[in-house]
């Protein structure tokens, strides 16, 4: 399986990658702490060489050693996978859920490095996120210089005029999906051209499509919202790069046509998955912005600097959003983020990760129901915004996936088809 490509090749390449990033950080460590810095970062690569080991012979999966506010979570959580293997001996690398092991992986990085302080803040994905933002400039340039001139023509547009910008947009944020580094083992994924340009060729890929469902949504909360409550949009964050920035032009639309009154941001609170966005990254981005030397960037970067400041935008983070747990747990598992989706209009979920989460990262039917897959996650109506990178699909029309199968037999994989499905939750 797909799976299984992933746990033999794929990770042990993204572990190669994390240790000789911090060989190459060797001197500037030294520089800034010393021989501390350097019998750190000697720690941290002891211990990342050690799960790399553990990983390619198939070890059992060990509890968490480190003392961090997750671990007790963790090691619940394997304890339920022990039992789940019926006495068939202990959760190994090539005998666990493929969801479990490789969440499991990135927070083992993560306590190498949370066991090697001083240098036990370092984010050895950094380098790679700042690269594809660097390396998207061209497609980070365009949407913005798009963008300011729709605000500046905003007022004017009427209603059918606003829904079509509206799904241009959400196209773009869907699209800029593809950019994910850990789908290509930290390998250049940066969006080159204009995203804008190749809208129109790339509908037929859309193989679920409920852009619609999303405009009825939101138009309707706006009528009957007026004297309530803000209308409330959050978005599940994936990565950072250019796919931040088509999440954030997005969000800002949301708000200037007024179809949202606030956006809440959610990241990861500590690096993930090579790409995904972390607090570092939502602030360093709109900073990039702001700096940048061209004039529809910067304003994008100071206007969304004030959205910030104006509470209109809100970024946060929760350590449920980096557990091995499916969605279906968090009600139970973390009560206090359920609640807060509660209080939302809409959700929208970013990626390939969450889209795994939400349907139980199961082999699924494709033609099983959404609705079912989620197993009563519930919060608020959601919707999900992913290229498909790994073979799990719901809510396909009888035979869509044997056609598709027929003429693109990678279909699941290869991150060509997206979708953009919602549910009410009703």
């Amino acid at each position: 399986s797909f799976a299984y490509f992933t746990i033999k090749d794929r990770l042990p390449q993204i572990l190669t990658r994390v240790i000789d990033t911090l060989h190459r950080h060797k001197n500037e460590f030294f520089e800034e702490y010393g021989e501390k810095g350097v019998e750190a970062e000697k720690r941290a690569i002891s211990l990342l060489s050690k799960l790399r080991n553990e990983l390619q012979t198939d070890k059992p999966v060990t509890p968490l050693e480190d003392e961090l506010p997750d671990a007790t979570l963790w090691n619940q959580y394997l304890d339920y996978q022990r039992n789940l293997s019926n006495g068939n001996g202990e959760p190994s690398w090539f005998q666990s859920p493929w969801l479990f092991v490789e969440c499991y992986m990135y927070r083992r990085i993560h306590a190498a490095l949370a066991q090697s302080p001083p240098i036990d803040n370092f984010d050895v994905f950094k380098e790679g996120k700042a690269q594809n933002f660097f390396e998207s400039q061209e497609a980070v340039t365009a949407l913005c210089t798009y963008f300011q001139e729709l605000y500046k023509n905003i007022k004017d547009l009427h209603e059918k005029q606003l829904q079509e910008e509206l799904f241009k947009l959400l196209q773009v944020s869907l699209w800029g999906n593809k950019c994910d580094l850990s789908f290509s083992a930290g390998e250049d994924s940066s969006q080159k051209s204009s995203p804008l340009q190749s809208l129109e060729n790339l509908i037929p890929y859309i193989i679920v499509n409920d852009m619609e469902k999303l405009w009825s949504l939101l138009v309707n909360a706006k009528k009957s919202n007026t004297e309530i409550r803000n209308v409330r949009v959050d978005i599940i964050l994936d990565n950072a790069g250019f796919e931040l920035v088509s999440d954030l032009v997005l969000a800002d639309f949301l708000l200037l046509s007024k179809l949202a009154d606030e956006v809440h941001f959610h990241g990861k609170s500590i690096p993930w998955y090579v790409s995904d966005t972390t607090k570092h990254d939502f602030n360093w981005t709109i900073k990039q912005l702001q700096a940048a030397n061209h004039m529809w960037m910067s304003r994008c970067g100071i206007n969304w600097e004030g959205n910030l400041k104006k509470g209109v935008w809100v970024y946060c983070d929760h350590m449920f959003w980096t557990l091995p747990y499916d969605f279906s747990s968090m009600a139970e598992v973390a009560p206090d983020l359920y609640a807060d989706l509660q209080k939302s209009n809409l959700l929208l979920f970013k990626g390939d990760l969450n889209y795994r989460k939400l349907t139980g990262d199961k082999k699924w039917e494709y033609t099983v129901p959404f609705c079912q897959a989620l197993n009563k996650f519930h919060p608020a109506p959601l919707c999900s915004l992913r290229t498909l990178k790994s073979d799990t699909q719901v809510g396909l029309k009888p035979g869509q996936s044997e056609q598709i199968q027929a003429s693109d037999p990678e279909w699941m994989v290869n991150g060509k088809y997206g979708v953009v499905q919602f549910d009410a939750a009703v």
